[in-house]
């Protein structure tokens, strides 16, 4: 396979969705991995994330730094389950991150997961996830495809609210565009969800596991087009509503009410976008379209193209207009500087001088100015003479020390420091998965014991390549400046380094190279003091960690590269 300079964000998602209109294979166990990311310290390493029926082999006894090919380095198994297992890890010939799916040579779907990794990586198109190599080696077969650092998934956007109407007709115009194309050259999804879909920092869409998620799970469909069709209305219908458009709950959003079947979006939630509603009907309803417009359904991916550009664009909010500062005059605005351009044609009048002081009063206004300046240099002139004479008789004085009265009004005080409230926080991933979000508000609850805790690496302390950092966004009660931040820590050794950066939600909309920077600080302890470099007024603030000292094994992860955050402290 050609290699490909990019890198991705999952690698095989298995949140406990039934397919929209493709019926499984019955036999996988798609219901059991309830978190895609989980922590595989335990519970997945164990083995414990699927159900294997009589028939399926079992999942390749692999661990972390297992390499495949002498070049790709396991570091973190994301899904174990139904006889495969995918793998965050490092083409350390590239040296980038990849995903990679692996499956014993025996397996009953071995042979349909490489004709399906290297059809779609022969479709080479750039709005999807590439596959880069498929290969059957030492009784495995594995598919290794990009990981890409810098995209969030549909699931991680919706979790903070439905997106805005240019925004979701932005999304559903690449992904059908896109499914259209795959389409066209004989290959389907059959999984597409809003684990598979991810917005990149350049605002583009891209679609992950094009026929090999499908492949891995035995999913088939006798009407492929239309259940990728049906796909991309759920797809559109949660981004209008954060709202699943079944009774199931899914992918961390809520179902439908039960009994009222499927309604509009416009009926879910107040200020939908109606052509946006209706198209999303359109690519749901497989008996037709809305009551309302009687518009046919669309059953192709190819159709809702059509349809999409049927519709009047939806352009992009304006954005928030700043007036500018007052304009100033100046006493130097003189002759014609600052005086508005004369019109083609048209004479500029002069301005006549002032006349001269030639009356009885301007002599007499002459006189008592002259008086005056030689008043004023004289008097100036005997003070320096007496300065000077009296240098000598003063020189004693030099060497006395001058005391400050203690209770001087007009000294300086200095603002005693004040701890700010933290009312929120959540933590924050720019890529893969997140370490412990359960636990984040351990680090602000005033109790040592309690802990949020990174996943434990192999290599260290710098966490890249695998990750460029991790860490928690951190709400106050309002716009404070931030002047410093204590951090307790559970681990000592190698060192710690902790950014602080001021974002602007508890989902921040932009990366980390973007955010201003607060300040940042080392230490080889357990206890840690960031002092604010600028003073910058923010109501959310991001701690990030970039480096990680090396710890041995507790009860949730074994020895490697980690830390944890006991208490979280800011003042101003």
């Amino acid at each position: 396979m050609a290699e490909r300079s990019t890198a991705a964000v999952d690698v095989a998602d298995n949140s406990g969705d039934e397919p929209l209109t493709a019926q499984a294979d019955q036999s996988t166990a798609d219901g059991v991995a309830q978190n895609r990311e989980r922590d595989t310290d335990i519970d997945e390493a164990q083995g414990s994330g699927g159900t294997e029926g009589p028939e399926k082999a079992s999942p390749p006894e692999l661990h972390s730094g297992h390499k495949l090919a002498r070049r790709y380095r396991l570091e973190e198994c994301v899904t174990r389950l139904d006889g495969f297992s995918s793998w965050r890890a490092v083409d350390e010939k590239l040296r980038r991150a990849v995903g990679v799916h692996i499956l014993p040579a025996d397996h009953a779907r071995a042979r349909s997961v490489l004709a399906a990794a290297r059809s779609s990586a022969l479709l080479g198109d750039p709005r999807f996830v590439q596959v880069l190599d498929a290969v059957e080696e030492n009784d495995l077969v594995y598919v290794v495809h990009e990981w890409l650092p810098d995209a969030i998934e549909l699931t991680t956007l919706l979790a903070s609210g439905p997106l805005e109407p240019h925004e979701a007709y932005q999304m559903v115009s690449q992904i059908a565009s896109a499914m259209a194309a795959a389409h066209r050259e004989g290959l389907a999804h059959l999984r597409l969800n809003p684990n598979a879909v991810l917005r990149t920092s350049s605002a583009q869409w891209r679609i992950r596991g094009l026929a090999v998620n499908s492949a891995l799970r035995g999913i088939t469909s006798e009407t492929p087009q239309r259940t990728d069709t049906e796909s991309i209305g759920a797809l559109l219908y949660a981004a209008l509503t954060q709202r699943w458009p079944y009774e199931s709950d899914a992918y961390g959003l809520s179902g439908l009410p039960k009994d009222v079947g499927l309604i509009a979006p416009d009926q879910v939630r107040a200020g939908v976008h109606r052509g946006l509603s209706e198209l999303s009907m359109r690519a749901l309803a497989n008996d037709g379209a809305t009551a309302s417009r009687h518009e046919a359904p669309c059953t192709t991916p190819e159709e809702l193209v059509k349809a999409i550009g049927e519709m009047p664009r939806i352009r992009p909010p304006e954005p928030a207009y700043t007036a500018p500062p007052e304009y100033q005059r100046t006493t130097y605005q003189q002759g014609t500087y600052g005086r508005p351009a004369p019109h083609p044609g048209a004479t500029q009048p002069v301005p006549a001088p002032p006349a001269p002081l030639q009356s009885r009063t301007g002599k007499a206004l002459k006189w008592a100015v002259s008086a005056l300046l030689i008043a004023a240099l004289g008097l100036g002139s005997w003070q320096l003479a007496d300065a000077l004479m009296d240098s000598g008789n003063k020189s004693d004085d030099t060497n006395k020390t001058q005391t400050t009265d203690g209770n001087d009004k007009s000294g300086d005080k200095t603002k005693p420091a004040k701890t700010l409230t933290i009312q929120d926080a959540q933590e924050f991933a720019v890529e893969g998965s997140l370490q412990a979000p359960e636990d984040v508000g351990k680090t602000y609850d005033k109790d040592s014991s309690t802990y949020w805790r990174t996943k434990s690496y192999n290599a260290g302390p710098k966490l890249a390549p695998y990750k460029p950092g991790v860490g928690i966004v951190y709400e106050l009660s309002s716009a404070q400046t931030i002047s410093t931040a204590t951090i307790g820590l559970r681990y000592a050794g190698n060192h710690t380094t902790v950014h602080l950066y001021a974002t602007d939600s508890l989902s921040p909309s932009t990366s980390v190279d973007a955010m201003q920077e607060i300040g940042t600080a080392t230490t080889n302890g357990t206890s840690l003091t960031v002092k604010a470099t600028k003073k910058l007024k923010t109501q959310y603030v991001l701690l990030w960690l970039t480096d990680v000292p090396k710890a041995p094994g507790d009860s949730y992860s074994g020895a490697g590269y980690k830390q944890a955050i006991t208490d979280v402290k800011f003042t101003g």
